[in-house]
C-alpha cells in the first residue's frame, strides 16, 4: 500500500473513533415494578432553570416523542408528570430513598431502625434529563439522560437536542417485569 493511501485511511479510521467517542451519550433507568401500559396521559410540571427558548424546545421534542407512542398531552392531571432538568455546567444530582421501615426523630433521639440510601451522579455541561412521576404515588418511575444535547451554538441546539431526546425514548415505554 503507498504511504499516501496508507495515512488516508489510518485519518479515517481515527476519525471514526473520534466520532464514536465524541457521539452523544443516552442512559435510561426506570422502575422496574411500574405498570406503564396503565399510563395514557401527561402533563408537564417543570423546566429547570427556565429559559422559555429552551422550555418550549424541549418540551417538542419530547411531546413529539411521547405522541409517536400513543401518550396525550394534558394541561394538568396526567398519569404522570415529567420535570425536565438542563445543566449549563457540571452538576451533581443525589437521589435518597427511604425503605419506609422505622420512625423518626423521637423525644431521647431517633426511634426505630429506618434505612435510607442515596445515589450520586455527575451531569456534564449540556446534559438534559427528563424524569417521569406517577401522578398519584408521585414516585420517580423513569429516568432519561443525554449528554452533549444543549450547547452555546445556536445551529447546533436543536439537532442535538431533538436526536438525544429521540435516543432517550427510543426503546420507551419500557416492558412490564416478568413474573
Amino acid at each position: 500500500m503507498k504511504p499516501i493511501a496508507r495515512t488516508a485511511v489510518s485519518t479515517l479510521l481515527f476519525l471514526v473513533a473520534l466520532g464514536t467517542a465524541l457521539a452523544q451519550q443516552v442512559k435510561t433507568d426506570f422502575d422496574h415494578h411500574a405498570n406503564f401500559s396503565q399510563y395514557k396521559t401527561y402533563s408537564w410540571e417543570d423546566i429547570k432553570p427556565a429559559n422559555s427558548l429552551w422550555d418550549a424546545r424541549i418540551k417538542n421534542a419530547v411531546d413529539a416523542q411521547l405522541t409517536a407512542k400513543g401518550w396525550t398531552q394534558v394541561p394538568s392531571g396526567g398519569d404522570v408528570c415529567i420535570v425536565a432538568i438542563k445543566t449549563t455546567q457540571t452538576q451533581r444530582s443525589l437521589q435518597t430513598f427511604y425503605d419506609g421501615f422505622g420512625g423518626g426523630w423521637r423525644w431521647r433521639g431517633f426511634g426505630g431502625m429506618g434505612e435510607s440510601t442515596t445515589t450520586e451522579q455527575d451531569y456534564k455541561e449540556g446534559t438534559l434529563v427528563v424524569d417521569m412521576y406517577d401522578a398519584k404515588t408521585k414516585q420517580l418511575v423513569w429516568r432519561g439522560s443525554a449528554e452533549d444535547t444543549l450547547s452555546n451554538k445556536a445551529e447546533k441546539n436543536e439537532k442535538n437536542l431533538d436526536k438525544g431526546v429521540a435516543k432517550m425514548f427510543k426503546k420507551f415505554p419500557p416492558e412490564a417485569a416478568k413474573s
